[in-house]
Parts: structure tokens; C-alpha cells; sequence
């Protein structure tokens, strides 16, 4: 669980650290609140299994904060390992769907692809590129598939054209393990 003051990119931050570490990140739950800040749970599994849970914990709580804090260019994500024979035979068609509420103010975003190491945190890069704000989020992973929803906002969406570019380059994203 992470509680901080709201910062732009603060999503790709945390996505990108748990990508350096090798996290997988299982389900997130993204909650802006009106006070400025952001209450963002993560669940998320590690091939760590040979360091004991005690000293896991301080490790993420000191790598989370200085990567919040830090701020700097976000890295690049890992390259992915192999995929599964059941991904091959099952492939999940790469989805977005972009919808604005009434008044264009927020819109709902949402994407379903084939699960793999590092693709939030790809979603989450192209979000912060185009100085997009999740407000909101709701990620699942159903066994090889990814269903995530994020309330979003940003000057970007107000325009068709980098609307397009934004779904586009989201697709290249989650297309990109195929």
C-alpha cells in the first residue's frame, strides 16, 4: 500500500520499481482523493523465494520511496522471458477502449491483453508521456490475461488526433510480447 502526496507520473514511478525489482503485479487498486493525495494497493509476486518475507519488506518500503521521491526519467521496461505454450495457444487479442464521460472532463479507459512481465508498467509510461492522470484504476490479472480499467484526465484527451496516437501507441504496448 502506498499513501503519498499525488505527483504527476506517481503511477508509472511505482509500476517502474516493481518492474526493476521483478515484481509481478498481480491486481492494483488506484484511489485519488480530493486532499491531494494518492492510496494505491498493489498486490504483486516475486521470484524472490529465498529471502526471507522480514527482509522483503524494508527492501520494497526503501525502494518504493526513493523511487517516488527521486523523480528523474523513467527507465525502460525489462524485456519479458519466455511465453507459455498456453499464451501461444490462447492468445488474448490486444483491446482499448477510450470512452469520455459526459462532459469530456474524464475518460474510461480500458485494456485486456495477454499477461507479461512489465506491461503496466508500459501502459504506464505511455500514460506519463502524454501527461495523463489516472485518478482512478482497477487492474486485474485472470490467470494469462489482463483486464484493467483507469479513470484518467489530461489535456492530451481533449484532442482526436493524440487521442489516436494514444490508443496506438497503447496497442504497440500490448501488443509488443506477441
Amino acid at each position: 500500500m502506498v499513501y503519498t502526496p499525488d505527483q504527476p507520473d506517481l503511477f508509472a514511478r511505482i509500476c517502474g520499481y516493481f518492474d526493476q525489482a521483478e515484481f509481478s503485479i498481480q491486481d492494483a487498486k488506484v484511489h485519488t482523493a480530493k486532499n491531494g493525495y494518492a492510496l494505491d494497493t498493489f498486490q504483486v509476486v516475486t521470484p524472490m523465494l529465498n529471502v526471507h518475507y522480514r527482509e522483503l519488506t524494508p527492501m520494497v518500503e526503501n525502494g518504493l520511496k526513493e523511487a517516488i521521491e527521486n523523480g528523474g526519467p523513467l527507465h525502460k521496461p525489462r524485456q519479458g522471458g519466455r511465453v507459455s505454450r498456453r499464451v501461444k495457444s490462447f492468445p488474448v487479442a490486444p483491446r482499448v477502449r477510450l470512452q469520455p464521460d459526459e462532459k469530456a472532463q474524464r475518460w474510461l479507459l480500458s485494456i485486456s491483453a495477454t499477461d507479461r512481465s512489465g506491461l503496466l508498467y508500459g501502459v504506464a509510461q505511455v500514460l506519463a508521456q502524454h501527461h495523463i492522470n489516472v485518478l482512478l484504476a482497477k487492474v486485474s490479472t485472470l490467470g494469462e490475461r489482463v483486464e484493467d480499467t483507469f479513470l484518467i484526465n489530461g489535456a492530451a484527451l481533449q484532442h482526436n488526433r493524440t487521442q489516436i496516437d494514444l490508443e496506438t501507441q497503447l496497442l504497440d504496448v500490448l501488443g509488443a510480447g506477441r
